[in-house]
């Protein structure tokens, strides 16, 4: 078996170390017959988020906030059990836990510049309404019974 495909890169030049990375390895249920009832295809993940010196501290902090319902003491867990083999359901593992720290650690969104409503378009909508309330007054007089 060849090593992992590369560092798995959370955003720039930000990358998961493999060191701080612990894997385990169970039996997965679903599809491939008598060969899975033997090998160990699911793959737990699991990244120290509190104690890694691979982020920035401001991401690392951004992060802690935002995954505080997902952490155990500090830790993110990511599970995959999608492929039959292990090392496919490794890179997905790695992948989903890249994404999810990328995620995690972007910048919060500009805050939204409020605007005014242009005149012209409040003077439509009420125009309108004047019209259709014309039309419905209409209705009500004799022969519309």
């Amino acid at each position: 078996m060849s090593p992992m495909s590369g560092p798995h890169v959370v955003r720039g030049s930000v990358s998961l170390p493999e060191a701080e990375l612990i894997w385990r390895f169970s039996r997965s249920s679903g599809p491939g017959g008598q060969h899975v009832n033997t090998t160990d295809t699911q793959v737990e993940l699991r990244f120290d988020l509190a104690r890694t010196q691979a982020l920035p501290e401001v991401w690392k902090q951004r992060a802690l906030e935002r995954l505080a319902g997902r952490l155990t003491d500090g830790v993110v867990t990511v599970r995959a059990s999608e492929h039959r083999s292990q090392w496919r359901n490794r890179e997905a593992a790695a992948v989903r836990l890249a994404a999810l720290l990328a995620e995690a650690t972007a910048p919060p969104p500009r805050p939204r510049r409020p605007t005014r409503v242009p005149r012209g378009i409040n003077e439509r909508r009420l125009r309108e309404k004047k019209q259709r309330a014309q039309t419905k007054r209409g209705r009500s007089g004799r022969g519309w019974e």
